[in-house]
Formats: structure tokens, sequence, C-alpha cells
């Protein structure tokens, strides 16, 4: 049996989960609310005191080292059968266990798998790291066994939704901040908030992190350490669950019985898994010069207090750094350029030109500065060869032609062929995606070099910035930086000699062509699904409906559209990519958003619609020109 002997914070004894509850039930702030409660409501305390330890009970981890053995036990078991191999950055691991006894830690790791924080929390054991306690969804506790070895294994528990529920509030945000403050262990959470099911990182969520946060503003601590982690599959376990997901298929329950049905997946290969733990930042040198801590002095620290909109903004932009810092740090094997380059050349390719193509691919990524995981010890032709196998559940290798699966097959087009083609899509384009993270910003400028077809870098400017703006739900933007975005993916592309920059134009140099069209061409499934989801919009929609019954209806005219071969756009049927477009239309007033007792309706402004949309067509100029500093 391992010898399990972690470093810890400042040298403290581990404290036992019922004395965390006792605490964060005496807790001045807990017990402020309480009181509020009671005299407002004109229960005794002693009820409301009782629905507080309910509270925990259901929420609080119950760590414990024999539990924490058998799982490490049985997951070393599982990813021998189901990975190759698993890679760490050791240095990074290193850095950790120095900030761990320096200051209270909190992980943020991307979220594209289940295995993701099973996978952390075993890493961490076997390097004789401290042992996180993570933020999980309640969802698990549904999960016989399963849910109390999860607590038992440091898991604790948090609602979907809080619904104004000022005691739970309280009392959970007291729970969390108890345990940074005392440093019992780093704390773990998904900035995310849920996993990706397209493999693009997900704008983040701020309440934990405001939480987290809050210690350091009051003083309580000096100083807390933020660790980003980037954790890279070259095959996803749930990718094909993802793609049913995306297409309307409710996602399964979890529960004990569906995790044991799940067994089948230990006789599959899916390949290496990277984890790259990031440089933990400090968050005393982020606020830095830029947040003033003195009124949190002014108030009673137990007195609840809304964040000013200073704190918000530097939360918001907290929370984009850490999402960036993981894409930055994200491993592309070479599946996803293989991905990348199969989705343009539909329904299939020479295995050949494939080959030849990926290695170009293979050569731009480096350049934009990709993460890029190849295989030196094997030749283009057998890297390429192992891929297709790996993947060979969305791709075939016949007769010479590598062909997605479901394409290309039949004649005609039904309903069932339609969705059987956009789960192929779908899975494919997760890959893609990956790469996307990474080309988006001088994807965007060959995008905006194609719609203004003008030289002059204002106009260029202008129609990068109107795409950056729609697609900031899409895609990762740190807030309020769209010239220097402008500029970073025209330095990459004056790098490639894609383009040439003058102080007035952007020339597409000739031998850059083919660049800018592979660039604009990764983007043209956004571009085409919100140009189709405008059109619905505009022809379909005539009286206030629930985001369920736009969903829907753009599924079913989506559907008619790939039957009768009017469009090829199969990611239009992805609910990820409707729901970003409804919200990014809600954010621009082309739609409006109402609140009403069973949730929200939305009505549709058709004059700014047909203006949205004329844009998308480069009909119209994309807004005012902007000449300021360029």
């Amino acid at each position: 049996m391992k010898c399990y002997t972690p470093v810890i914070y400042k040298g403290l004894s581990a404290c036992k989960p019922s004395a965390i509850k006792n605490s964060v039930l005496q807790s001045e702030q807990v017990q402020y609310v309480i009181k509020q409660l009671s005299k407002e409501m004109g229960e005794s305390t002693d009820i409301i005191q009782e629905e507080a330890i309910e509270i925990l009970d259901e929420m609080g981890h119950n760590l414990h080292i024999g539990a924490i053995r058998f799982f490490a036990f049985s997951l070393s078991k599982i990813f021998k059968r189901i990975f190759q191999r698993v890679c760490v950055n050791e240095e990074g691991i290193q850095k950790l266990q120095q900030a761990i006894q320096e200051h209270p830690v909190v992980l943020l790791p991307s979220h594209r798998s289940y295995i993701d924080f099973l996978m952390l929390s075993y890493l961490l054991y076997t390097y004789d790291l401290a042992l996180p306690v993570i933020a999980a969804g309640m969802d698990f506790l549904g999960m016989k066994i399963v849910g109390e070895l999860l607590r038992r294994s440091g898991a604790f528990f948090m609602r979907r939704t809080f619904g104004g529920n000022r005691l739970y509030w309280a009392v959970f945000a007291e729970y969390v901040k108890t345990m940074l403050r005392n440093g019992y262990a780093p704390i773990e959470f998904f900035l995310e908030g849920t996993r990706s099911r397209t493999a693009k990182t997900l704008t983040p969520k701020f309440g934990l992190l405001s939480i987290v946060m809050e210690p350091f503003f009051k003083r309580e601590v000096f100083d807390t350490y933020l660790v980003p982690i980037s954790i890279s599959y070259e095959r996803i376990l749930e990718e094909s669950l993802y793609a049913y997901e995306l297409l309307g298929v409710p996602k399964p329950k979890e529960s004990t019985s569906g995790l044991l049905k799940a067994r089948k997946i230990l006789s599959d290969n899916f390949g290496s898994i990277h984890v790259y733990f990031g440089q933990p930042v400090s968050l005393r040198t982020l606020a830095s010069g830029r947040i003033n801590r003195c009124p949190y002095n002014l108030v009673p620290r137990h007195l609840p207090q809304r964040l000013s909109e200073e704190i918000q903004e530097f939360v918001t932009d907290v929370a984009y750094k850490m999402e960036l810092l993981q894409i930055e740090n994200m491993v592309l094997s070479p599946w996803v350029l293989i991905a990348s380059v199969l989705l343009q050349n539909l329904p299939a390719i020479d295995f050949e030109l494939l080959v030849e193509k990926t290695l170009w691919l293979k050569g731009l990524t480096q350049a934009f500065g990709g993460f890029l995981e190849w295989p030196d010890n094997l030749c283009a032709n057998k890297a390429v060869t192992s891929s297709l196998a790996l993947h060979s559940n969305i791709v075939s290798l016949v007769n010479g032609q590598v062909v997605l699966n479901d394409m290309g097959m039949e004649d005609g087009a039904t309903e069932e062929l339609v969705f059987k083609q956009a789960l192929s899509i779908l899975m494919c384009g997760a890959y893609r995606n990956q790469l996307l993270n990474v080309f988006v910003r001088p994807s965007l400028v060959a995008v905006a070099l194609q719609m203004t077809q003008s030289f002059r870098k204002e106009e260029i400017y202008s129609c990068f910035n109107f795409l950056r703006d729609i697609f900031s739900d899409e895609f990762i933007f740190f807030p309020g930086i769209a010239l220097k975005d402008f500029e970073e993916g025209c330095f990459l592309l004056t790098k490639c000699d894609v383009i040439q920059v003058t102080p007035q134009e952007i020339l597409v140099t000739e031998r850059g062509n083919s660049v800018a069209v592979f660039l604009a061409a990764l983007f043209r499934p956004f571009m085409e699904g919100y140009q189709i989801i405008s059109r619905y919009l505009s022809k379909e929609t005539k009286e206030a409906f629930t985001e369920k019954q736009f969903i829907l209806g753009i599924r079913n005219f989506a559907f008619q559209l790939l039957e009768t071969g009017s469009t090829q756009c199969y990611e239009v049927l992805s609910s990820d990519l409707q729901k970003n477009a409804l919200a990014t239309f809600v954010r621009l007033d082309v739609v409006k958003k109402m609140k009403t007792t069973n949730g929200f309706t939305y009505t549709v402004n058709k004059e700014a619609l047909s203006k949205t949309a004329e844009m998308f067509d480069a009909r119209i100029p994309i807004r005012k020109l902007v000449t300021a500093r360029l």
C-alpha cells in the first residue's frame, strides 16, 4: 500500500470534516443570516439553524484516507486499461507543491470529461500532494454508493441554482471560505461550470470565484494562489454521448446502474491524456494597484456585502485570464489537425492528400504557437494511420480514401440519415474546435478580409470587431481588448507571410491566399449557422417564444434545409450553437428577453435582426469605421 504523506499549508494538521461544519455553523456570517431570517419569517432561530445543519450535511465532504486509497487503486487499474499514457509536466507539480505550503490554493482545471476531477485527485495522490476538496453538482448524490464514495474522496456538493435562498448561499459561501482561510485543503472547481460538449472553452461562471477571492479582499488571508490546469484528451470518453446531447437526445441521469452499463468502455482505447499544471498566479499580484480593499474594512466582516462594480469587473477579468491560460497550455494531437482537414474535404479525401495537408497544417499550428504533440518516432503516414485507427468510430479508410462515417454513403437524404451524418460531423467538429481555440484570432482576421473585400485596415478592423462581438459567446476573448486581439491575429498572419500590413492597408500575399481561405473555412460552420438562425428568426417567428420552442423550431427548420440540400451546415443542429446564437442576439438587442412567471420568453426586433443579417452577408458596412490608434 502506498505511503501517503502530503505536504500541507504551513504545516497544519488535518481537520475533521465535522469540525469544519461546526466552524461554519457557529460563524458570525451564518449566525447573522439566521437571526435576520428569523426576524423576517417569524420563526425561531432553532428551526432555521436546523435547516442550516441539513444544508451542511447535504453539502459537506467527508474526506477519508481509506476511501482515497480505494479510489486510487481502482482508478489506477481503469486508467491503465483505457489510456495508453498520462503525461504530466512535473515542473508544474513542483511549483504546486511549493504553493500549497505558502498560501491557500485554488485549482482551476478545464472541463471536458468526468475523468477530469478523478484524474486530478489521482495525480495529486500519486505525487504526495494535498488532496483537493472538489465542488461537485448535486447530480452525483443520486448515484448510490458512488455518491458517498465521492464525498469521502473530497467532493462537496452544490445545487445548480440557489433560487434566491439566502440561507443556502450564506452556508455554502462560508463553508468554502472556511476551508480556504484555514488551508485545510486546496479547493478545486471548474470555471466553466459544466463539461464542454464541443471542446470549446465555455464562458466562465463567476460565483465560486468571487467566493474564494473574498477572504483576500477582507484581509483574512495574505494571498491566494490560483492554478490554471489544462487537461487534454486524444480521444474524449463521452464524445458520442455529447453529440447525441447536442442533437437533442436527453442527457442520461447520473446513476450507479448507468456507470455499470458503461463498463464496455474498459475494452476501448482512448489514447493519451496530457495534464498541464500552470504557473500558480498570485491574487495579491493581480489585485496590486487595481483593487482598493479599504471599503471592506469599514463594514464588519460578517455582514453580507454586494460586490462593487470595481470588484465585479476584476473577478470577470481574472476568470477570463485563467481560461486563456488553460487554452494556452492545451495539447493538440495529430487527430485535431486531421479532423480540421477532413471537415473541409467532405465526404472523403485521398489518404495521401490528407497526410500532405495534415503536415502543412502541423507547420502552421506550430507557427501560431500551438502546443502540438506529434509522434516523432513515426513517419507522417504511420502517425495519420494511427490516429485514424484510434478514431475508427468516426472515420474509415476505404480504398485509399478517408471517409467520415455515414457521409456520402446513400443517395437522397432522410431525417434519419441527416441525424447520423450530423452525429459524425459534431464528433469530428469537437476536435476541430480545439484547433480553433488557438486559431480564432487569425481566423477572424481572415474572415474579415473575405467579408469586407477591401484592403483598408480600418474597414477590416471594424469587421473583425463586429465578428469578435458576435462570437464572444462561442470563444474566449479577454474583455475590452479587441484592438490587441486584432493586432495579434495580424501579427501571426504576417509572421507566416499570409498578409502584408502597411499603415493603411492589409494585403493578402499570393502564397498566403490558400492559408487565408483555410482559416476562413474553419469559421464557416459558425458563420453559416448564425445566418441560418437569422433566417429562421426573420421568417418563422411571429410571436413570443420560449427557448425550448426556439430550439425545436430551428432544429426542424435546419433539418428541412439539410434534407433538401439547401445547406451542408450540419453544425446548425447543435443546441450549443443555437443557445449561443440566441444569447448573442439578446445581448445585441436583436431579440428581447422577458421574464415571466414560468421562466423567460423572447420576441424578435425585426429591424435590428435585418440589419445584423445584412452585416453577416456583408451587404452593408460593418458599423462605423474605427480609425483611432490603428
